[in-house]
């Protein structure tokens, strides 16, 4: 009898584990900004192709910030992927 609860008591302690480690990553991202909000600081690659950075106005390689864009105005789409 102690066994048999002791057998459930590591499966129901093993399902929580799981599936709070399935779960954190979406508890623990952050809310997106709200309107009229600063975004968040990110970083993007610069493009290979030399016409994507010339739209944007960049040179180099590497990474750029969203404000090194040359342009008045600047849209961002964001979507979930998952």
């Amino acid at each position: 009898m102690l066994t048999e609860l002791k057998k459930r008591f590591v499966f129901l302690a093993a399902i929580t584990i799981i599936l709070l480690v399935i779960t954190y990553p979406a508890l623990s991202a952050e809310k997106p900004p709200a309107q009229g909000e600063t975004l968040p600081h990110f970083e993007l690659a610069v493009p290979q192709d030399s016409a994507a950075k010339s739209y944007l106005g960049l040179s180099g390689s590497g990474k750029f910030t969203v404000p090194q864009i040359k342009a008045r105005v600047v849209v961002i789409e964001i979507f979930s992927m998952y």
